[in-house]
């Protein structure tokens, strides 16, 4: 394919931190495409990024030949286009918009439970006291995950196969891990699978063995 052809780069913030630039590599991974991952130093702009205090810094932001884009689902959609066999969207009609939908929930919404539950793969909260403003957010992450589950019989929320949507709530099967969010088995089941997935095992070594950390984040809850 004439896509698989051009030089590729990622450019990406923390493993360990920054949700974005999981969902950003994921789609990328996921597309088979060949690229380069390209760390951002952690400057003041990057961590008020990662700190949810401005607006995007461009990351995660790909460079493919002469395209350059940056917004995540604007990624997912160009991959689509450009990797069309990869079958990030799911194939049937109904199944794809509510794929759209969900994951576009995802992109624009649920921001208490981003500034409550911040990503920190290498953490791990047994006792986290979810403050009542976030809690609306968990329970429609749960409702969304139900719903897709029931319709397609997972294992991933579109079936036998990961798409968008997956990469999508992946950071935060990993923000429920880490602050120990009671699930129902099914969900349970659901979040372990997307742990367990070798994409996801890579990214969380890439987490573990950074050396840096934002010491607004790692707070003793």
């Amino acid at each position: 394919m004439e896509g698989s052809q051009k030089s590729a780069a990622l450019t990406l913030s923390s493993k360990n931190y920054s949700s974005w630039s999981l969902r950003g590599w994921l789609l990328c991974r996921m597309a088979g495409l060949d690229f380069t991952e390209v760390m951002i130093e952690i400057d003041d702009d990057a961590r008020q990024e990662l700190l949810l205090l401005s607006p995007s810094v461009l990351v995660p932001r790909l460079t493919h030949g002469d395209v350059v884009v940056w917004d995540t689902l604007a990624i997912a959609e160009y991959l689509n286009e450009t990797f069309p066999d990869a079958g990030l969207w799911p194939e049937d009609p109904a199944a794809r918009a509510l794929c759209r939908a969900v994951a576009g929930e995802m992109h624009s919404g649920f921001h208490n439970l981003r500034s409550a539950l911040p990503m920190n793969l290498k953490a791990r909260h047994e006792r986290f006291k979810i403050f009542s403003g976030a809690r609306p957010d968990v329970e429609r992450v749960k409702t969304i995950w139900t719903e897709c589950l029931d319709r397609s019989g997972g294992p991933w929320l579109f079936g036998d196969r990961p798409t968008v949507a997956d990469a999508m709530y992946a950071p935060v099967c990993s923000r429920f891990h880490t602050y120990a969010v009671d699930l129902p088995e099914a969900l349970e089941r659901y979040a372990a699978h997307i742990l367990s997935w070798p994409l996801m095992a890579d990214w969380i070594a890439g987490a573990l063995a950074e050396p840096d950390e934002i010491v607004e984040l790692e707070v003793e809850f």
